[in-house]
């Protein structure tokens, strides 16, 4: 089975009551305590509206994660390419690959909020058949080519980057893969990694496998080959000693979450509003809300329906209060990596042996021990103290 590494993606999402300098802070904060957890990678969104999603910049986040970090990968999680000339965002990458010497992953989609694009003039229908039409071009600019390429919305004329690319060939590329098979399917053409966005909602658990059979179908059309290890499903968890003591912990945050997320989620992601919205979360399978074990069992559940994947992204929900959140991460390194990475099953074979010979074991000890003592007391004469 591949080994399962583990990471965060950090939307963000911040109540708008908050203080936002604060949460930016913490969102630096929390990727270097989860790089201490052994955590191996963060992801950073693009967002410019609704109050919640407060990174306008992915690479900003990353120029200041990486100072504050030694060996955590850093990706845009993800830019939204249809927002920006494509010559633009690949220099900033590459200047992020020098700057955190091969560090950086470059994570790009269509944009998720209809609200974003309103307010540039971008219409909606067309987001995907953009990212589509920079897709095309953007593996040559990376790798430092001169490109031509005029579409409707941008054009580039001779263009290439000033910085070749520090990791070889160039940094990973991942797309964002949701419900439809858009993601799957340019992923496949061009061997891009996927991040699965709704891994866990309803509708997009269901196409989980699927979207990945087609990523790999459309792959071997094009000559090129899908990597598991670049498969990567994002989903929401908050882990505590006890459920109870879980839910307790989310209950304010989550319900306040629930209400932002059915408001800009794509129609196919919503239904979490009315009731109790842990309770609604947890038995629709959309989320965690207990345990190191019940962390366990809905990654082995998203195996058994996916297959092989190479990263679980932790999403960064900030339903609990600080102390809580570092927590969560902590008691999920703790416990649920070390189950996935077999850390445990020499000490497991190991205190087995313990328990199943320790009778023979202590029985042995116990006559050596008498034998030391009538040896004394042939030597001394004396009788051996008890």
């Amino acid at each position: 089975m591949l080994p399962l590494e583990h990471g965060l993606f950090i939307a963000p999402y911040h109540d708008v009551t908050e203080s936002p300098t604060i949460a930016m802070r913490r969102d630096l904060e929390i990727v270097e305590w989860v790089e201490k957890l052994g955590f191996t990678e963060a992801w950073f969104g693009e967002h410019h509206s609704t109050g919640w999603e407060t990174i306008a910049s992915p690479e900003l986040m990353i120029a200041a994660a990486a100072e504050r970090t030694h060996r955590i990968r850093l990706g845009t999680g993800v830019v939204s390419m249809p927002y920006h000339n494509p010559l633009m965002v690949v220099n900033r990458i590459l200047q992020l690959d020098h700057m955190t010497m091969g560090r950086v992953m470059f994570g790009m989609g269509p944009g998720l909020l209809p609200t974003d694009a309103d307010m540039i003039g971008v219409d909606v229908k067309s987001l995907r058949e953009r990212l589509v039409e920079v897709a095309e071009i953007i593996v040559p600019l990376l790798r430092g080519e001169e490109v031509t390429h005029k579409t409707s919305w941008y054009t580039l004329n001779k263009a290439r980057t000033h910085l070749l690319p520090y990791s070889k060939p160039y940094p990973e590329i991942a797309v964002a893969s949701a419900i439809t098979p858009s993601g799957g399917m340019l992923a496949g053409k061009y061997g891009f990694g996927m991040l699965c966005v709704a891994a866990t909602e309803s509708a997009g658990f269901d196409v989980l496998d699927e979207n990945w059979k087609i990523a790999n179908q459309v792959a071997a059309e094009n000559g090129v080959t899908m990597d598991h290890r670049k498969l990567r499903l994002v989903l929401p968890m908050h882990v505590a000693a006890s459920r109870e003591q879980a839910r307790g912990e989310v209950a304010e945050g989550l319900a306040r979450w629930v209400t932002y997320f059915d408001r800009v989620a794509p129609a196919g992601m919503r239904g979490m509003s009315g009731g109790d919205p842990a309770e609604l979360l947890v038995n629709s399978g959309r989320a965690v809300i207990g345990t190191p074990d019940d962390a366990i069992a809905m990654l082995e559940k998203l195996r058994a329906k996916q297959g092989e994947f190479g990263v679980v992204l932790f999403q960064a929900h900030n339903w609990a209060d600080w102390e809580e959140t570092k927590k969560s991460y902590e008691l999920y390194a703790r416990f649920v990596m070390p189950h996935f990475a077999g850390a445990n099953s020499n000490r497991r074979s190991s205190y087995a042996d313990l328990e199943n010979a320790i009778d023979k074991l202590e029985g042995g000890r116990q006559k050596g021990t008498e034998a030391a003592f009538r040896a004394w007391e042939e030597k001394t004469g004396r009788r051996a103290p008890n």
